[in-house]
C-alpha cells in the first residue's frame, strides 16, 4: 500500500467524484484517499494524509481552484493536475492554473461527465502516474511501470527523406524550434519573457489539449516583448515571432524561397501526441538544416529526441535543458542519449543561448 500512488480529488461534482474514484481504484498503482467537495474539506484530509498527487477541479465553492493550487505550492509544493470544463473561461482560469505550477491538464465537458471519464480512462490514469513522476518534489518513480503500447514515429505524418534545395547552404534565414511536454509551460514563459523583441523567429511545441493553445499564447503575448500567438496555416516565421502549435494539429515547417512559413495539418498520434515534437523537428531539418537552432525542455517521455538527432544531422545546433531545472527530465534525457544534443544548459541560460544565435 506504501508503494501506491496517493491521489486526491478535489471537485465539486458527485458525478466526478465517484466516477473518478471508481477508475483511479482499478489501477493497481494508485490509491484514492479522499473525494473531498471542496478545497476547505481538501485541507481537512490533507491534515491526516498528504497526497501524492491531487486532481483538482477550477471552479468550486467557497474557495477557487487557482487560489488553492496556489497556496499548496507556496507550502508544500505537490503535484497538480487540473481537471477543467472546454469553455473559453475554463480554457482562460486553466492556462493561469499552469502559471501556478499545475503539471497538466485533463479536459471535460459540461454534460455526460461520467460517460466522458469512462472512456477517458487511460488518459486520466496515465496524466496521475506522470504527475507522480515529476521534479516538483524531486519525487522517485513509483513501482515498475507497463512498457507503453506501440507508438507512432514522425513517418506517420512526414517522410524522413532530405528536401533541402541547393540554395539553402547560402541563406540567412534563421529559425528557432522549441519542444517541451510537463513543466513547458512555466518554462517556456520563463524564456519567452526574457528575449528581446527583435529575436529570430520562433517555432514551438508544448503538448496541451486543444482549445488551450491559443490562451496559452495570449497569455504569453501579453507577457513579452516578442509577439506570441497561435500557429495558423500559412503564418510566416519572421523575427520578432514565436508561433505555438495548436492543440490537436501536427505543426511542420516549410521554405518558399528565402522565407519560412508552418504548415499546420490533421493526421495521427506521433509519439502519443498531437502536436509532436518529433514532427516538427524533423520538418524543420528538412527544411532549414544547419540554419536552425533546436531546443528539447522540459517532458515526460521522447517526443522530439528523434527529432533533434535529425536537426543535429543536418548541421543545426541543438540544445536540451539540464535536470537540475526540468520538472521531467524525459524527453531531453532521451535526445542526449541519442546523441543529438550540442550543449546541456540550465533553464535560466536558454534565452542566452536563443539572443546569442539569433546574433
Amino acid at each position: 500500500m506504501s508503494n501506491k500512488i496517493k491521489v486526491l480529488v478535489v471537485d465539486d461534482s458527485a458525478v466526478v467524484r465517484q466516477a473518478a474514484r471508481e477508475l483511479l481504484a482499478k489501477d493497481p498503482a494508485i490509491e484514492v484517499i479522499g473525494t473531498p467537495s471542496d478545497p476547505l474539506f481538501a485541507l481537512e484530509t490533507m491534515k491526516k494524509q498528504w497526497p501524492d498527487v491531487i486532481v483538482l477541479d477550477i471552479e468550486m465553492p467557497r474557495m477557487d481552484g487557482i487560489t488553492f493550487l496556489r497556496k499548496i505550492m507556496a507550502e508544500h509544493p505537490t503535484p497538480v493536475v487540473i481537471c477543467s470544463t472546454l469553455t473559453e473561461r475554463g480554457a482562460q482560469t486553466t492556462i493561469e492554473a499552469m502559471a501556478a505550477g499545475a503539471v497538466s491538464i485533463i479536459t471535460k465537458p459540461k454534460a455526460g461527465l461520467k460517460q466522458f471519464l469512462a472512456d477517458s480512462t487511460s488518459d486520466i490514469v496515465g496524466a496521475v502516474k506522470a504527475a507522480a513522476l515529476v521534479n516538483v518534489r524531486r519525487l522517485a518513480p513509483r513501482g515498475t511501470s507497463t512498457p507503453p503500447p506501440p507508438k507512432l514515429s514522425a513517418d506517420a505524418v512526414l517522410s524522413n527523406t532530405l528536401q533541402r534545395s541547393g540554395a539553402m547552404a547560402v541563406t540567412t534565414d534563421l529559425v528557432v524550434a522549441i519542444g517541451t511536454s510537463t513543466g513547458g509551460t512555466q518554462a517556456l514563459e520563463a524564456v519567452l519573457t526574457k528575449l528581446p523583441a527583435v529575436t529570430t523567429g520562433i517555432v514551438i511545441v508544448q503538448h496541451m489539449p486543444e482549445k488551450f493553445t491559443a490562451m496559452f499564447a495570449q497569455r504569453l503575448d501579453s507577457l513579452c516583448a516578442m509577439e506570441v500567438r497561435e500557429a495558423k496555416h500559412g503564418d510566416r516565421v519572421i523575427p520578432g515571432r514565436a508561433l505555438v502549435a495548436p492543440g490537436g494539429r501536427h505543426m511542420m515547417l516549410r521554405r518558399s524561397g528565402a522565407q519560412y512559413y508552418v504548415d499546420v495539418a490533421d493526421g495521427p498520434l506521433v509519439n502519443r501526441h498531437k502536436p509532436s515534437v518529433d514532427v516538427l523537428f524533423r520538418s524543420v531539418a528538412q527544411v532549414a538544416g544547419a540554419n536552425a537552432l533546436g531546443i528539447i525542455m522540459t517532458g515526460m517521455g521522447d517526443d522530439g529526441a528523434r527529432g533533434l538527432k535529425e536537426m543535429h544531422d543536418a548541421g543545426a545546433q541543438t540544445v536540451a535543458e539540464d535536470e537540475s531545472t526540468c520538472v521531467v527530465f524525459g524527453m531531453p534525457k532521451e535526445a542526449i542519449k541519442m546523441g543529438g544534443v550540442d550543449k546541456v544548459v540550465p533553464l535560466d541560460s536558454i534565452p542566452r543561448e536563443i539572443i546569442a544565435y539569433s546574433r
